[in-house]
């Protein structure tokens, strides 16, 4: 069986890459004060440095606003609406035939 990574919630990850850079520490020195692997630390930190300053984590679906997130359902909503019309105008065509 393959080791399973340990999840962290989205606040842990934000608190270990907010100590990282108050702390003036090396990466590795919180890494092994908070009990992360350095490489988990570095991903979250460059996260952070790529999405002004927060750091995305996975179920996020990185939406910086409420606004954000229900236009994306809406969108996924309409493509799913349109894909099932179109089945029916072809499912419509084959009948008439």
């Amino acid at each position: 069986m393959g080791k399973r990574s340990k999840q962290y919630s989205a606040e842990f990850k934000q608190d270990a890459v907010n100590h990282y850079l108050s702390s003036g520490k090396s990466m590795e020195e919180v890494a092994n004060d908070l009990k992360v692997s350095k490489s988990s630390l570095s991903k979250w930190v460059a996260s952070a440095h790529t999405n002004d300053g927060a750091v995305n984590h996975r179920g996020s679906g990185n939406y910086s606003t409420e606004a954000e997130k229900e236009i994306a359902r809406l969108k996924k909503e309409l493509r799913d609406s349109k894909d099932a019309l179109d089945i029916l105008k072809k499912a419509i065509s084959i009948l008439n035939k």
